[in-house]
């Protein structure tokens, strides 16, 4: 295996755009948006590990933790967009393994948000655009198996749903299980 070199991974420049939404890089002042999203119980439920609540200093904590990770070239935090540049959702590139050519992408939409498709487009747009500007060879996606709504996000994207990993992660005061999907290039649709 080849040590990889490290180098910031770049926001896309201009902005992911399908004219609907817009995926762009994550403000500062947007911490109160975060906040209220992973306050929201759907996200609590299935997104959010920790058995304490969040707050909003793990919020603003979170903001500088993605900043050095995307600097690093692990990951890349997007928020999603409407043509207003109201927010309505994030988008993440994360676990990059450039030496492999994989990375895993997740999502999550504010409670006005869901049910419009805009996971859905966002998926696709940064989907293509990281297969396509950083040449992956597979693209994982991973979420609560009670998560019908993101596993029916994935499969429109061409997902392919691998399996069950029973007990991978630490989750509030127990273990959770995950599904697994993943696209390979030219599976995204």
């Amino acid at each position: 295996m080849s040590e990889q070199t490290v180098s910031p991974l770049a926001f896309p420049e201009p902005p992911l755009s399908d004219g609907v939404i817009m995926l762009r890089p994550w403000r500062r002042e947007e911490d109160g948006v975060r906040y209220e999203a992973f306050t929201d119980p759907v996200i609590v439920e299935t997104s959010w590990p920790w058995s304490e609540p969040p707050t909003p200093e793990k919020i603003a904590s979170a903001f500088d933790r993605h900043e050095r990770d995307r600097l690093a070239g692990h990951e890349l935090n997007l928020a999603i967009t409407d043509p207003d540049d109201a927010v309505l959702g994030s988008m993440c590139l994360y676990n990059l393994d450039r030496d492999h050519a994989t990375a895993s992408i997740g999502y999550w939409l504010t409670r006005a948000a869901r049910g419009h498709g805009y996971a859905t487009r966002a998926l696709r747009l940064l989907g293509g655009w990281a297969m396509a500007e950083l040449g992956l060879a597979r693209l994982q996606l991973t979420c609560d198996p009670r998560n019908e709504a993101s596993q029916r996000v994935a499969e429109r994207c061409g997902f392919v749903r691998e399996g069950l990993l029973r007990s991978q992660y630490a989750w509030k005061d127990g273990r959770r299980d995950t599904l697994v999907f993943s696209v390979l290039p030219g599976e995204l649709v």
